[in-house]
């Protein structure tokens, strides 16, 4: 019972009474839609690679079927080497799909826990979690992966890892803004008054109930950089090397087809970035009309 009231103090003091459906406007409808048929793509895409459902195998090469336009055999055509672009794009998923999961669980996991104990525990520990943070966040993210890759050339699950630990500032940084928040309202003072533990109370009353919305733009938004920092590397020549397929990589290689007429080599692949980019920021973009109620009245 003592839980349940302080539960729906909570709830009461950070929003309205308005259920979330009935927040949502025409706008937040369609762009978490679209968000939501994105994260559908990249989910099916990235199963059926691995499942290996794929009716072409995307790194057999036929000669017979060099440059071949979109038909109703490879609805995407085929590349200079005869391979199927369809299932090349499919297939390039995996290029950053578990090295995404992996930079977006470090720097929400270590971001929310420096949030917290930096906003709750003020003075010295306030002090040293900042200075740290500050000091991650002061350094370009693009230098340092650079500069890993010039000394260590290391694999994209590194490279993501480096996208981890450099996002961990933005996601501290919010939670502690929230938890600064969250702290001078009535709900914690209740709560304390009533003799809850210190660890029920940051993470049940304050983590679970009001800071889960964070969490999950922050990871929608966190794939959407992911996607780009990925697909730039393998542009550049950094990420994902041939033959294994990156949309990035075969940006770069249909690019040479292009001025030739060969529109679908690059164009595909290009057109499958955009949209997994936009789709996830528009989900987050969403997402926070709803959830955190930041739309503009």
């Amino acid at each position: 019972m003592r839980a349940r009231y302080i539960q729906r103090a909570a709830e009461v003091s950070e929003f309205s009474q308005i259920p979330i459906w009935k927040r949502a406007n025409k706008k937040d409808i369609i762009q978490i839609g679209f968000g939501l048929l994105v994260v559908l793509f990249v989910l099916s895409s990235y199963i059926t690679s691995v499942l290996h459902l794929l009716t072409y195998d995307p790194l057999e090469i036929n000669l017979k079927e060099i440059m071949q336009p979109p038909d109703y055999k490879h609805i995407l055509g085929t590349d200079f080497m005869g391979r199927d672009i369809l299932s090349r794009i499919i297939v390039g998923s995996q290029a950053y799909f578990m090295p995404g999961i992996l930079a977006i669980f470090i720097a929400i996991s270590f971001g929310t826990i420096a949030g917290l104990v930096s906003a709750y525990n003020s003075g010295r520990t306030d002090a040293v979690f900042s200075y740290i943070l500050d000091l991650i966040d002061s350094i370009p993210k693009m230098v340092i992966i650079l500069l890993a890759i010039a000394f260590f050339k290391p694999g994209i699950f590194f490279i993501m890892l480096i996208v981890g630990i450099t996002n961990i500032p933005t996601v501290a940084s919010l939670i502690k803004s929230k938890v600064i928040f969250l702290k001078k309202r009535n709900f914690i003072e209740a709560a304390k008054a009533l003799g809850l533990k210190t660890t029920d109370i940051i993470f049940k009353h304050i983590l679970w109930y009001n800071c889960k919305s964070i969490v999950i733009i922050q990871a929608t938004l966190g794939m959407a950089e992911v996607i780009l920092i990925e697909t730039s590397l393998s542009y550049l020549g950094f990420g994902v090397q041939e033959p294994a397929p990156s949309w990035g990589n075969m940006v770069a290689s249909g690019g040479d087809y292009f001025f030739r007429g060969d529109f679908y080599l690059s164009t595909a692949p290009a057109a499958a970035i955009l949209i997994s980019i936009l789709g996830f920021y528009l989900l987050g973009d969403g997402l926070n009309n709803l959830l955190e109620w930041r739309r503009k009245r």
